[in-house]
C-alpha cells in the first residue's frame, strides 16, 4: 500500500482553468449535450451518473436543511399548467427578455447580454493596452452576473471617462429598459459581436413553451416556468391542512421550463431545469420570525440597490440583525431566509468568500414585490444569480382569488366585535382600461393589492391634485380621480380576515450544482494534469472507493463483505479492481470527488484490518472493518471532521503487521 502523504494541501499552486473542469465533467459523464450523437440542442443536457448522484445529495441535503428543519409542507404539483393561470399570475404578458438580431443573418441575442459582452472586450481591451494583466478571479469585477456570448478583445485604450461611463452602465445593467438598452446599442455602436453588422431593435420575447393539452387542442397551456403557482392554486387545501393557521411554508422540487433566447455557458442557462421553490405565508401586520435570533448574528455579503444605482458595486458586510433594522432588508422573516439561504449554500460547499447577496433595482424589482434579493455566486463567468429571494406580498394570493371568485384568506376569531375603518378603492373599469391600455392590469393590481399606508397616501394626492402616481413595472403612470376614487369605509368586525403575504425563496439547482464543482476542482501541486474535486463527503456522488491491491481471487469475498457494509450503512461505494496501479486508480476517484478510500491488501485477509485515505491530503489512517466504516459514517454525516478522524484511528505508516 501507498504511504502517507503530508496532510498540507496547496490547492492554489495552478490557476483554476474552466476548459480543464469542463474537459473533466464530459469525460467523467457528469453531464452531457442532449441528444448528442444527433448534433445535440442548445440549452438541453443530460446527467451522467456522478452528475445525477451529485444533484439527487444536493436536493436531499435541502430537502432536510428546509422542509425538514423549518417543517414545511412538501408538494408536487402538475407541469402542464392552464393558460389561464399563467395569465392571472402576469408570465403570459410580463414573463419576458429583450432579444435583438443581427439584421443580415437574423442570429439573436439577449440585448443585455450583448451590452455586457461588449463592454466588458472593450475594458478589457483598454486593460490590454495599457499592459495591466488581469488576475484570474477578480472579487470585485464589474458585474458580469450573466452568461453571455463571448465578445473577443482588441487592445484599444479608452478615455478615463469612457471607463468610468462604461462600468457604471455594467453595474446597472439590469435596471435598464428594452428602451434604454436599444438607446444604449445605438449610443454606444454596439454590433453583432461575430459579423460587425448592425442589430435590430430589441423586442420582448416570451420565455415559455406553449402547448395544448388534450386531442382537440382546445385547452391553452404552457410548461411551467417555474413552480410557484401551485402552490398559489392550493393555498386554501395547505391552510386547511396547517389548522388555519400561518405562518407556514409550503416546499417543491420540480423541474421547470424557460424557452432561452440564446442559451450558452453549459448548466448555467438552459431550457430546462430542476428547481426548488418555498413559499413562506406569514400575517402582513406580523413578519418578525420566531426563530430570527438563531442567525441575527450571521454575517453576509450585501450589495443594496442604492449602490448598484449610483453606478457601483461596493459590498456591505454586516450582519443580518443589522441589515433587518437598519431597513437595508425588509424585514425579519426576508432576513432570516436569506441567512439560511447562505447556511444552505456554505453547507454544501460553496466558498463563502465568492458568494454575495444582491438587492434587485427597481425597474427588475416586480411591481408586486415589497423587496427581494439574489444569492449571487462568483464563477468564471462572472456573478451567477442562484437563489433569488423575494417578499412578494399578497400578489400571488390576491390576483387568483379575483380570476376565479375564490376567497384565499385566513380568518382569526377576535375576542371581540371592533369598529375598523379601511381605505376601499375603486377603480371605474370602463374608463380605466382604454386610457391604459395593456398597463392597465399592471396599475389595477398594484392599487388593489397596496396596503393602508400606500392607499392612505395615493388618496391625499388625489384630493390634492386630482391624480395620483402609481408606479408599475418600474414606469410611473399618472391616475386621475375620475377612473379611481379611494375612500374610507366602516367595518364591523368579530373576524380578522387577511390575504397572507408570501416570502419565496427559488433555487435553480442546476446553477448551484455547476457553481459548487468550480468551486470544488483544484489541480494537485506536483501535477496539473491530476484534477480533484474537493466536494464535501455530504454530497459526494460517491463517498468511499474500495480498492483491492490486486485482482487476486482471495480478496473477492473481502471486497463483498465490505462493499456490503458500506450499502448497508447508508453509504455509496464503488470498486476499483483494475489492473491500473493503486495511485491511478485512486487519482480517478479524486476527479470524481470520491472524498474516502479503503484499501485492501493480503494483511486485511488475515487481521481484518484496512487503510482509509482522505482525498485532498492523501493522508491515510488504518484501523477494524468496522472501525474504518463507522468513522466513514460519521465523516459523511458531518459529525465529524477529518482532523477529528485523525485521532480517533492511527496513522498508516506504509507497512501492516502480516
Amino acid at each position: 500500500m501507498a504511504t502517507s502523504s503530508p496532510s498540507t494541501v496547496n490547492k492554489t499552486a495552478h490557476e483554476f482553468e474552466r476548459a480543464a473542469l469542463d474537459g473533466l465533467l464530459i469525460k467523467r459523464f457528469f453531464f452531457c449535450p442532449a441528444f448528442e450523437i444527433y448534433g445535440g440542442v442548445k440549452g438541453l443536457y443530460d446527467y451522467g451518473p456522478p452528475g445525477s448522484s451529485l444533484q439527487a445529495n444536493i436536493i436531499d441535503l435541502w430537502r432536510k436543511h428546509f422542509i425538514i428543519e423549518e417543517e414545511m409542507l412538501e408538494l408536487d404539483t402538475t407541469i402542464m399548467t392552464l393558460s389561464d393561470v399563467l395569465k392571472t399570475s402576469g408570465h403570459v404578458d410580463k414573463f419576458t427578455d429583450w432579444m435583438c438580431k443581427d439584421i443580415k443573418t437574423h442570429e439573436v441575442f439577449r440585448a443585455d447580454h450583448l451590452v455586457e459582452a461588449v463592454l466588458e472586450a472593450r475594458l478589457k481591451g483598454d486593460k490590454e493596452a495599457r499592459g495591466v494583466v488581469e488576475e484570474a478571479v477578480e472579487e470585485e469585477d464589474p458585474k458580469k452576473k450573466k452568461s453571455k456570448k463571448k465578445v473577443k478583445s482588441t487592445a484599444v485604450k479608452l478615455a478615463e471617462e469612457t471607463v468610468a461611463e462604461y462600468d457604471s452602465i455594467l453595474a446597472k445593467i439590469d435596471n435598464y429598459t428594452g428602451k434604454e438598452l436599444g438607446q444604449l446599442i445605438r449610443d454606444l455602436k454596439i454590433v453583432s459581436p461575430d459579423t460587425g453588422n448592425e442589430v435590430s431593435e430589441p423586442v420582448e420575447f416570451n420565455l415559455m413553451f406553449d402547448t395544448h393539452i388534450g386531442p382537440t387542442g382546445q385547452i391553452k397551456g404552457y410548461l411551467r416556468p417555474e413552480t410557484a403557482q401551485g402552490h398559489f392554486v392550493n393555498f386554501n387545501r395547505l391552510l386547511d391542512f396547517n389548522n388555519g393557521r400561518v405562518p407556514f411554508a409550503s416546499a417543491q422540487i420540480g423541474r421547470s421550463f424557460r424557452n432561452e433566447i440564446s442559451p450558452r455557458s453549459g448548466l448555467l442557462r438552459v431550457r430546462e431545469f430542476t428547481m426548488a421553490e418555498i413559499e413562506h405565508f406569514v400575517d402582513p401586520d406580523a413578519k418578525d420570525h420566531d426563530r430570527f435570533d438563531q442567525v441575527k448574528d450571521i454575517t453576509l455579503r450585501l450589495l443594496p440597490k442604492d449602490v448598484q444605482s449610483a453606478g457601483k458595486t461596493d459590498l456591505s458586510e454586516i450582519t443580518v440583525g443589522e441589515a433587518v433594522s437598519t431597513g437595508m432588508i425588509d424585514n425579519q422573516t426576508l432576513g432570516y431566509f436569506i441567512a439560511r439561504i447562505f447556511l444552505f449554500l456554505t453547507k454544501i460547499g460553496i466558498d463563502p468568500s465568492r458568494l454575495r447577496f444582491r438587492q434587485h433595482m427597481a425597474n427588475e424589482m416586480a411591481h408586486y414585490a415589497a423587496d427581494c434579493w439574489d444569492a449571487e455566486i462568483d464563477t468564471s463567468y462572472g456573478w451567477i444569480e442562484c437563489v433569488g429571494c423575494a417578499d412578494r406580498s399578497a400578489y400571488d394570493l390576491t390576483v387568483h382569488s379575483k380570476r376565479t371568485d375564490t376567497k384565499m384568506v385566513v380568518r382569526q376569531p377576535l375576542k371581540e366585535v371592533r369598529v375598523v375603518e379601511r381605505w376601499v378603492p375603486t377603480v371605474e373599469k370602463k374608463a380605466f382600461g382604454p386610457r391604459f391600455k395593456k398597463e392597465a392590469k399592471g396599475i389595477e393590481d398594484i392599487i388593489m393589492g397596496a396596503d393602508e399606508k400606500m392607499l392612505e397616501a395615493l388618496s391625499i394626492e388625489l384630493a390634492d391634485k386630482q391624480s395620483c402616481k402609481v408606479t408599475s413595472n418600474g414606469v410611473e403612470y399618472e391616475v386621475a380621480s375620475d377612473v379611481l376614487s379611494i375612500k374610507k369605509v366602516t367595518f364591523r368586525e368579530s373576524v380578522r380576515e387577511f390575504t397572507p403575504n408570501v416570502i419565496e425563496p427559488s433555487f435553480g439547482i442546476g446553477r448551484i450544482l455547476y457553481s459548487l464543482l468550480e468551486h470544488s476542482y483544484w489541480a494537485r501541486e506536483d501535477d496539473v494534469n491530476r484534477g480533484v474535486l474537493s466536494l464535501p463527503p455530504a454530497v459526494a456522488p460517491i463517498k468511499v472507493l474500495i480498492v483491492p491491491l490486486s485482482g487476486n481471487a482471495e480478496f473477492r469475498p473481502l471486497v463483498k463483505e465490505i462493499s456490503q457494509k458500506l450499502r448497508s450503512a447508508g453509504l455509496a461505494s464503488r470498486v476499483d479492481d483494475s489492473g491500473a496501479s493503486i495511485g491511478k486508480r485512486y487519482a480517478r476517484n479524486d476527479e470524481l470527488g470520491t472524498p474516502f478510500g479503503v484499501t485492501l491488501d493480503f494483511a486485511s485477509v488475515k487481521n481484518g484490518t484496512m487503510t482509509l485515505r482522505e482525498r485532498d491530503t492523501r493522508v491515510q489512517l488504518i484501523g477494524t472493518f468496522d472501525e474504518v466504516i463507522k468513522l466513514v459514517q460519521e465523516l459523511c454525516s458531518g459529525a465529524i471532521n477529518w482532523e477529528e478522524a485523525a485521532k480517533r484511528l492511527p496513522l498508516y505508516d506504509g507497512v501492516q503487521d502480516e
